[in-house]
């Protein structure tokens, strides 16, 4: 393990904000041409980690970071080994040319500066999610991926889809983080550590843990709620309502893997338990399924790519969850073959879009001729996307069949998933590049033409990438595939398979995969309709669940918002003097704990006893006053009488303290109900104050025993001791009262002021509005009255 320079990489890793700061203002002066310039920054950031590619490859792990809050071992660091490099090398050199594509596909319009700049904030937080070493790094960096996921999808804010799709994702994927949030202070409970490059070192002790299952269920919520496993999977989907460069950027490297990532990181702490076993593989598969299926209804050629997404998630997920050496490789190159050829095919349906002027399959054809250089595109997403050689997607195929493989009922389940799987997707990539592009001359919306270099330049380099890591794969497992996989099994791994096919059950279940998915894809209308028909039987799905959910949560407020929040101050301050009642009694009932009554003493002075009768008729004069202004002025003898005490009991400055809060408080609280349009007495029903009077017996009683139970408990006098040594030598001062006011607690007491300074402007406030209807309901229609009353 080395470390690397520490600025560099804080650098690289500062650049996409800083990029995105600058965005609008380049786009404002160079207009879409602006993507030039901007995708330096993602070019700058691939180059900077193409650097650690030999290390890397030669099993080195890099670390680095700052120290930020060091007493609670919190720290502002990353982590570069083979599975962290390989997903920044996909985000920034994808990212890459996605910056350059959106420059083309979004060519005049007038918030063109504003998506560069979320784009990059997006390629920020992702980068920070899979670098990150620190937990709270990651959870930040994971956080801010929905967030700006959310401004993304709903970048066209007056389609009301794209505003749903955007808050279904954020609130899916932002509730996932949180059940993440909890699972890592529960992961850095059980080991306390909290860096994932030391926590690679606890999986046992982790695994021996009680609090095992709740680590892997709040990882799993989290995982699976952003990388869209069944029954989460329907926010995805529908978060093609955003422009088709976030489609091909969320669906390709970004968000939708960040799920992945963080199984496949945590695969050495939380794997090879039969939890993760069986948990991962069932969800995967079943999100497989589920997605390819529901790719066949669609006509969108978004949206048919995009339920292949849900579906080779799940693959990625049952695939990290068998866990064993071929699954790991398999997955390992099943994301990087994905990456490629869906980012390829997104941006080629947004091409067709943007040229054809629809994404309906049933609406496009013959557009070989008008637009080659995307046919092209196209077929070589589509090849790698089918698993045929010699694209990598062929090896990926090949090494997923040969981890499968087994004789056991278990491995057959899963073997004929991924087969009927790998089918559909065969079906689904060819669908997307023939259909639109075989067969006679369709007429569009739109003429059809080929598209500027900005948005045919980054599908043809993912296809070509495609085809040269396959072609070079020895060069691929040393540099990507096999420090990868490495990481993710946690001990040293290699990755062999070539394109040259190996005879055995892998070939031939790739034959298999072959013939099924030529058979379906000559099926596909019927499918389609079959499919159409059966959702329509079954009518509900998780998607309207979403919203009954959300309905729903609505309704439950609003019902809670009637009980608790009528608009009514009565009942609000009965509620509170219950609650603290019941806060001030409930401690001492639970326990048993109570304090003990105390003793009359036998010394009592007649002017204490004075002082104690005063307070006493000061009371009965507030209960038995006949107006408010009696009461408020008999209130403050309560104070004075407390003020009186303090004297007797040598402490002037306090009772100077409380003569002067207690006369500012009855001269406030008299100018006040003086101002406002009041009744002369209290009308209340009795029942109304039988209620008050109880609740103020009750908390003046648990206000009594709580501080007769604090009084009666052993007197600590360090605070005391320490104010007093230090008040002279610390804060050159006598007054060991005016020192702690104003010295040891001078921002508490600044904040105090400022307290009673916003009360009194409210205070304020409420007697202008208040005297101002008062003076338009006693002025009528007299203007001359209503000014007076002014």
């Amino acid at each position: 393990m080395s470390a690397s320079a520490p600025g560099a990489t804080f650098i690289v890793l500062m650049l996409p904000f800083l990029a995105a700061l600058i965005a609008p203002w380049l786009t404002r002066r160079l207009g879409h041409n602006a993507a030039w310039l901007l995708a330096l920054a993602p070019a700058a950031i691939f180059i900077h980690f193409l650097g650690f590619s030999a290390e890397v490859a030669d099993g080195g792990i890099v670390t680095g970071g700052f120290q930020w809050v060091p007493s609670y071992n919190v720290s502002f660091s990353w982590l570069i080994d083979g599975l962290s490099l390989t997903f920044a090398l996909l985000i920034s050199g994808i990212g890459a040319l996605i910056i350059l594509y959106s420059g083309g596909y979004l060519k005049g319009h007038e918030q063109l500066g504003r998506f560069f700049s979320f784009m990059l904030l997006f390629m920020g937080a992702m980068l920070g999610v899979v670098i990150s070493d620190s937990f709270l790094m990651l959870f930040v960096y994971w956080e801010l991926t929905s967030i700006t996921s959310f401004l993304l999808i709903g970048f066209d804010h007056t389609r009301e889809a794209s505003r749903r799709a955007a808050i279904q994702a954020l609130v899916v994927t932002g509730g996932g983080g949180l059940a993440l949030l909890a699972g890592l202070l529960v992961i850095w409970n059980i080991t306390g550590v909290s860096q994932v490059s030391l926590l690679l070192n606890y999986g046992d002790e982790v695994r021996a843990s009680p609090f095992y299952l709740l680590a892997l269920f709040l990882v799993l919520g989290g995982a699976f709620s952003k990388s869209a496993q069944f029954p989460l999977h329907f926010w995805l989907p529908n978060a093609m309502e955003a422009p088709t460069p976030v489609s091909a950027y969320l669906h390709s490297a970004t968000m939708v893997k960040a799920g992945v990532y963080l199984l496949m990181r945590l695969n050495p702490v939380l794997g090879e338990t039969v939890w993760w076993e069986t948990i991962l593989p069932v969800f995967g598969g079943a999100t497989l399924i589920v997605g390819t299926l529901l790719a066949i209804r669609q006509t969108d050629l978004k949206l048919m790519l995009a339920y292949t997404t849900v579906s080779s998630l799940g693959l990625l997920v049952m695939l990290t969850g068998f866990g064993s050496e071929y699954a790991i490789s398999a997955a390992v190159l099943y994301l990087v073959a994905h990456s490629l050829f869906k980012g390829g095919l997104f941006m080629v349906a947004g091409l067709i879009d943007h040229e054809a002027g629809t994404r309906d399959v049933t609406r496009l054809g013959g557009l070989r001729k008008a637009m080659p250089v995307t046919f092209i595109a196209a077929l070589a997403g589509a090849i790698s996307m089918a698993g045929l050689p010699p694209f990598l997607g062929f090896l990926a195929k090949e090494e997923i069949y040969y981890a499968l493989w087994a004789t056991d009922p278990w491995s057959l389940a899963f073997v004929a998933v991924a087969v009927v799987g790998n089918g559909l997707m065969f079906v689904i990539g060819f669908a997307v590049a023939l259909k639109p592009f075989l067969g006679p001359e369709v007429k569009t919306p739109k003429h059809a033409h080929e598209g500027p270099v900005l948005l045919w330049l980054g599908p043809l380099t993912l296809g070509i990438a495609a085809l040269v890591a396959a072609l070079i794969s020895p060069l691929t497992h040393r540099f990507i595939s096999s420090p990868m996989a490495s990481a993710i099994s946690g001990e040293a791994e290699t990755v062999t398979i070539s394109v040259i096919p190996h005879m055995g059950p892998a070939l031939i279940l790739s034959l298999v995969t072959i013939a099924f998915g030529i058979v379906a894809y000559r099926m596909l209308d019927r499918l389609r309709a079959g499919m159409a028909s059966l959702l329509k039987t079954i009518g509900w799905g998780p998607d309207r669940g979403f919203d009954q959910f959300v309905s729903g949560i609505v309704r439950l407020s609003g019902v809670v918002t009637r009980i608790v929040q009528p608009g009514r101050l009565d009942f609000y301050m009965t509620a509170t003097f219950v609650m603290i009642a019941i806060a001030l009694f409930a401690p001492m009932a639970w326990y048993g704990e109570w304090p003990s009554m105390p003793v009359w003493p036998a010394d009592v002075q007649f002017h204490e006893l004075a002082v104690f009768a005063i307070a006493f008729l000061g009371l009965g004069a507030v209960i038995y006053a006949r107006d408010r202004l009696t009461a408020i002025v008999s209130l403050g003898v309560q104070g004075f009488a407390v003020a009186l005490l303090f004297m007797l009991f040598g402490a002037p400055d306090l009772s100077f303290t409380q003569f002067m809060v207690e006369t500012l408080a009855v001269v406030i609280l008299a100018l006040v109900m003086t101002r406002l349009k009041l009744s002369a007495s209290d009308h209340r029903a009795t029942r109304d104050k039988l209620i008050d009077m109880s609740v103020s017996l009750v908390c003046g009683a648990g206000f009594a025993l709580y501080l007769l139970a604090v009084t009666q408990q052993p007197f600590n006098p360090y605070i005391s001791d320490f104010f007093a040594a230090y008040s002279k030598i610390v804060a050159h001062g006598t007054n060991v009262v005016n020192v702690i006011l104003v010295d040891f607690r001078g921002t508490d007491t600044l904040g105090e002021i400022a307290v009673v300074m916003v009360t009194g402007l409210a205070v304020l406030s409420l007697i202008r509005v208040s005297v101002g209807y008062a003076g338009i309901k006693i002025g009528d229609n007299d203007p001359d009255r209503r000014e007076e009353t002014r």
